[in-house]
């Protein structure tokens, strides 16, 4: 499993170069992203190099963060695999919360991060179906 940070934060002028200036002073690198907001606050969600470490920095600097496990699911970089994948969920009535790109720099492959409710389950159900799941970025 993966770990993913999510950061609250205040939508507001120069608030997410703040979170990657600080990053960036920890020699964390950011591997996948999707941000969330509304009109005042965002969620940022993040799959980072040194989770633990990111999180105790963002916190540190005033951030409401959480660390929470998520799916990574490698997927060859071609037309209709991430639809394959989807399929292979619905065919298991599996719901998916959200999902977002990352990428394994080891293999050179796309990872789909998917947070559902029961990972050891989708985990399971994903590989018994010639799917690949990782569980570190780097």
């Amino acid at each position: 499993m993966l770990k993913q940070l999510s950061i609250f934060a205040e939508n507001t002028k120069g608030r997410m170069q703040e979170v990657t200036g600080i990053l960036l002073r920890e020699d964390i690198n950011i591997l996948g992203s999707v941000t969330n907001d509304s009109a005042e606050y965002g969620i940022v969600r993040m799959v980072v190099s040194k989770p633990e470490k990111a999180l105790e920095a963002l916190t540190k600097a005033g951030f409401i963060c959480k660390l929470s496990d998520v799916l990574g699911i490698e997927v060859k970089d071609e037309v209709g695999n991430l639809n394959n994948l989807l399929l292979s969920l619905q065919e298991s009535n599996i719901n998916i919360d959200y999902l977002y790109l990352s990428f394994n720099r080891a293999t050179g492959l796309p990872i789909m991060v998917l947070h559902v409710p029961d990972i050891c389950e989708v985990e399971a159900c994903l590989t018994n179906k010639g799917f690949n799941s990782i569980s570190e970025v780097h």
